[in-house]
């Protein structure tokens, strides 16, 4: 009733087909049709929310098919205690409940507890009685290939943080070369990137820098799935692979993880435990490869960063000084519990993300390597660390701008360039 109202006032109110007294008097009564509280919250309460498809990742849809697609295969699964299903379930057992045989899992960096920190080797463990775990981050990174004739299909479910150096694309391209060498069959059971609204940033992967954190020609942020990923490194290296994706169903890369109704973000490794964490992640990680503590061993990693020869206001001021869109920056003091400075007062700046989607992650990381640089020239550890440095930002090209006083618009500028000719492989709008 109100509607029709409201279109009959749009309607009449360009003419005056209804007599002026009749029309004042039609305005007197639709008071009585309107709802009574004019407050936002209450107009969106008269009207029921868009139906939104739901979020199934990979592992999900093979859920709903009661893992049709793996009826008499033999199968191995590289997942951790992240990789569960949309009701919190764990993979491999979602997969026992479903009758398939399972023959045993293997872990990433971190182990499958998803509890080891970052660098440090992962054991194996023993789930379900008698499930073997095998670690891909202790005596060899890559499937043993006597493992893999025990099965007919490797499957790869891990949640991925949209960056080049986390290391779980570097654990898929392994596994994917290892299935390609014994001619196994791979899936990837496709997760959301939880930062994809980002934009691409940061340069391409010099030859020369390859390593476990830079295993791809890729953006340092790639906006792109883990899926997608594969079926560019399978056109690029495995033609011959046996690849099968389980894309996600209600997915868009115009969403951050944590908007999507009913998905629940679980902790991929143990300092990025939210979507806000990973959105920061790329602006503060190439700070491993400084004398500064990216707040491991706070309850901030990653968001927070310092030490203890740093003026935390005079750092706080010079950035927020730069005006870089959608954040800003605070002085704050902590002592890390663990990694750099363990156990000593640290002094720095938090971040404080205004604006997600006006938020550059790699102008802000460059941003805060050029301010550390200026005012501590001989403290940050730039060019101390300059082999993991560049292994971390995958060229050397960003180090030697900001030791030579490049500015951040010429920095910025040269990276674009440098992404220019990069074709991803997507299969999202």
């Amino acid at each position: 009733m109100t509607e029709c109202l409201c279109r009959l006032i749009a309607k009449n109110s360009g003419r005056s087909s209804l007599p002026a007294p009749a029309f004042l008097f039609f305005l007197l009564l639709l008071p009585l049709f309107l709802p009574c509280s004019l407050h936002a919250a209450d107009r969106s309460a008269s009207f029921p929310a868009l139906a939104v498809e739901p979020l199934l990742s990979g592992i999900d849809r093979l859920d709903v098919s009661r893992c049709s697609e793996l009826s008499g295969l033999r199968v191995g699964l590289i997942t951790n205690e992240a990789a569960a299903t949309g009701t919190g379930e764990p993979g491999y057992a979602m997969m026992l409940r479903h009758g398939v045989r399972l023959q045993y899992l293997m872990a990433p960096e971190h182990g499958f507890a998803v509890n080891v920190e970052a660098g440090r080797s992962a054991e194996g463990t023993i789930l379900a009685g008698n499930l073997q775990v095998h670690s891909l981050y202790g005596s060899t990174r890559i499937p043993d290939a006597a493992l893999l004739q025990q099965i007919d299909l490797l499957i790869f479910d891990l949640q991925d943080v949209g960056v080049r150096c986390y290391t779980y694309l570097s654990t898929m391209k392994n596994a994917m070369q290892a299935c390609s060498e014994t001619r196994t069959a791979f899936m990837v059971l496709d997760r959301p990137n939880p930062i994809a609204p980002l934009a691409r940033g940061g340069f391409m992967l010099e030859p020369r820098q390859v390593s476990f954190v830079g295993a791809e020609d890729i953006p340092f942020i790639h906006a792109m799935t883990l899926g997608e990923l594969a079926q560019l490194i399978k056109a690029r290296h495995f033609p011959d692979l046996n690849l099968h994706v389980i894309s996600m169903q209600g997915w868009s890369r115009n969403r951050f993880g944590d908007e999507f109704p009913g998905f629940t973000f679980r902790s991929p490794s143990p300092n990025i435990s939210s979507v806000e964490t990973a959105i920061v992640y790329p602006a503060t990680v190439l700070l491993e490869a400084t004398r500064i503590s990216e707040g491991r061993g706070t309850d901030a990693p990653f968001v927070q960063f310092g030490a203890p020869f740093i003026d935390p206001e005079l750092l706080a001021a010079s950035l927020n000084q730069e005006n870089l869109p959608g954040v800003r920056f605070f002085p704050v003091s902590f002592i890390p519990t663990t990694s750099k400075f363990k156990g000593k007062r640290c002094h720095g700046v938090r971040l404080s993300i205004t604006s997600r989607r006006e938020f550059n992650a790699f102008m802000t990381g460059v941003a805060i390597l050029q301010t550390l640089q200026r005012h501590y020239p001989s403290e940050t550890g730039i060019e101390q660390h300059k082999g993991f440095f560049d292994r971390l930002a995958g060229t050397s090209r960003l180090r030697e701008m900001i030791m030579s006083g490049g500015s951040l618009e010429l920095i910025m500028e040269e990276s674009r360039q440098n992404r220019e000719g990069f074709l991803p492989s997507l299969l999202y709008r």
